[in-house]
């Protein structure tokens, strides 16, 4: 159970429901960590909206490299609700259990390219070490081929799931299998 009272579908008026009605619209199902929103349905549809924007734009970084930063900075904090669901969407991409499982624990241990261990580590320090990253560290992302572009969509991505790893951290916000499952990718 969360921490802080949430209010259901089937209880949601007005605005809430009007927001509920686009999460269901536009991801299949409505998640625990919109969910913990519920007692304020405009941040709700706030926090969807840079949702979608960040993990479903059109960029040069896909959304299997997405969610796996998802995983690896939800992994980095601790933060069980967005290892499960990013791991969840990572498996649509992978479909390798094993290598997922791995990622969790230390995503160092994968041979990925060079340019992906270039992004990992650049979530990592960010995730970590915030005061820490430097002008240096968006430099080895452009040796790594990154444009500006492409490093200012990585940096949303991680500060993102900073964001929404410490509203699931700090309210309770659970999942379960079933939770996990069935959204659209």
């Amino acid at each position: 159970m969360p921490w802080i009272k949430q209010i259901n579908e089937k209880d949601a008026t007005g605005k809430l429901n009007e927001v509920y009605d686009e999460l269901l619209s536009a991801r299949g199902k409505i998640s625990n960590i919109m969910k913990i929103h519920s007692l304020d349905a405009e941040t709700m549809k706030h926090h969807l909206d840079l949702h979608l924007s960040i993990m479903f734009n059109e960029s040069n970084i896909t959304r299997e490299e997405k969610e796996l930063i998802a995983v690896v900075v939800s992994s980095l904090n601790n933060c069980s609700y967005c290892i499960h669901h990013h791991a969840e969407a990572l498996k649509f991409y992978w479909n390798d259990e094993a290598k997922i499982n791995m990622l969790i624990s230390d995503y160092k241990s994968i041979e990925f390219p060079i340019r992906i261990h270039a992004i990992l580590n650049y979530a990592e320090k960010l995730t970590v070490t915030p005061g820490l990253v430097n002008e240096y560290d968006v430099q080895n992302l452009r040796i790594h081929d990154l444009s500006d572009e492409d490093i200012l969509n990585v940096n949303l991505v991680v500060s993102y799931f900073n964001f929404a790893n410490r509203i699931a951290n700090g309210l309770g916000v659970e999942t379960s299998e079933d939770e996990a499952k069935g959204y659209k990718y």
